[in-house]
């Protein structure tokens, strides 16, 4: 099977090297030829629009960074549908609007192809490895098809049901880690003004009820100083406002979530877009007084897990 992989930003390099890692026949593309250089080198080959990338391979998998940006890669007049034709898949590994996943996904299927949305979670570190987790949403048979490349990208995998299901999961996810974030930014900063030790701190939030998938990666790089966790304020706005519009079109109110939007946004303000997610504690940091660095801690996480082969998870 002939894949072509558009958008090699943090996360589409990582999945990417994955397939080449894995003797796939790969093809990439990307508004800056330097993003693949490292693709490149190890033997993926170049093209210059996804319009032509489409029309050359059999999957087409996008990882971009807004649905304004899949929606242009899509249908600009050198875009994939202008490349589409019957049989082929599309896989959206992007993290995008459900309604808009099904809205392309449905032209792409006018044309014969078919559609799969499919975001990750876990962070690039188990990206880097193919560990990270893989949602699937959209038709079986497809999805049985799509198989055996996504196994290469992830290690579990879940089938969610209808195109879009998994797009709705995935920003319910990264709702839910970024509460757990504000939550520990609070917890670290009012442990340390209160006088503990803050390796301490980190070692009793791990070993007890309060732990977490977050606490063992972003709290650490907090700790260090880097806050790099390859995810910026920006996106995490935009990853807020996409499940605040599902919360909308259901008619529910929250109370957590527009919390949430109010402190990343100031938050953005003040230190702007592309700042690393977990810096947002220096709002709290410079409110105390205090600074919650304490030495040990890793810059950036890496995954302690050796690569296995994916597998499904069924609920």
């Amino acid at each position: 099977m002939k894949i072509g992989f558009i958008g090699l930003g943090n996360l589409g390099n990582k999945l990417a090297k994955s397939l080449i890692r894995n003797k796939c026949d790969l093809k990439v593309c990307d508004l800056n030829i330097r993003n693949a250089k490292s693709l490149l080198d190890k033997g993926a080959r170049w093209e210059k629009s996804p319009k032509i990338l489409t029309a050359t391979c059999d999957m087409i998998i996008t990882c971009l960074p807004s649905p304004k940006v899949s929606a242009a890669v899509m249908e600009s007049t050198d875009g994939i549908l202008a490349g589409m034709s019957p049989g082929k898949i599309w896989i959206e590994m992007s993290t995008t609007d459900q309604k808009e996943a099904v809205r392309l996904g449905s032209l792409i299927e006018a044309k014969g192809g078919f559609a799969l949305d499919c975001p990750v979670s876990g962070g690039c570190h188990r990206a880097a490895t193919a560990n990270i987790s893989i949602f699937v949403g959209g038709g079986r048979a497809c999805f049985e098809k799509a198989f055996p490349i996504l196994k290469i990208m992830g290690q579990r995998i879940l089938h969610t049901g209808a195109l879009g299901s998994a797009s709705i999961l995935k920003v319910a996810t990264n709702y839910l880690a970024t509460s757990n974030l504000i939550a520990l930014c609070e917890a670290l900063v009012i442990s340390k003004a209160a006088g503990m030790n803050l390796t301490t701190v980190y070692q009793a939030i791990r070993i007890s009820s309060g732990n977490s998938f977050v606490h063992e990666t972003e709290s650490q790089v907090i700790l260090n100083g880097s806050r790099n966790i390859n995810f910026t304020m920006e996106l995490v706005l935009k990853d807020m406002n996409l499940f605040k519009s599902i919360a909308d079109q259901v008619g529910i109110s929250l109370e957590i979530l527009p919390k949430l939007i109010e402190i990343f946004e100031d938050g953005q303000n003040r230190y702007g877009k592309n700042t690393w997610s977990p810096d947002i504690i220096r709002r709290l940091e410079e409110a105390a007084g205090i600074n919650i660095i304490e030495t040990g801690f890793p810059a950036e996480i890496e995954d302690d897990e050796h690569e296995t082969e994916g597998y499904e998870i069924k609920p």
